[in-house]
């Protein structure tokens, strides 16, 4: 399993509405992807921003180029995403998981 990490900041105050907005484009198309496995979302408060990390679980390399295309490495963004006035990371960064323990 290969778990894919993308990070990115917004002001506080577009926080709930960037959280859903993600749930709409970044979340809703990688689930539909074959070989995806989940998500997770993460939200740390940072002095005048928050910052938003998505990490989303897919079988293989080859799953996750179905979904952002040949060079993974590059983040795939959307139109409206300067809407929340975004400062994302244009890369992204791949780990195979070790292990998988849920309580």
């Amino acid at each position: 399993m290969i778990a894919r990490e993308w990070k990115a900041t917004c002001p506080k105050e577009y926080k709930k509405g960037f959280i859903e907005y993600l749930y709409k484009t970044g979340v809703k198309e990688t689930s539909e992807t074959e070989g995806f496995l989940g998500a997770q979302i993460f939200k740390r408060e940072l002095d005048d921003e928050v910052e938003i990390t998505l990490l989303t679980y897919w079988k293989s390399l080859e799953c996750i180029k179905a979904f952002a295309g040949e060079d993974i490495h590059v983040a795939k963004l959307y139109p409206e995403d300067d809407n929340y006035k975004l400062k994302p990371d244009t890369h992204v960064n791949h780990y195979e998981v070790h292990e998988n323990m849920w309580l």
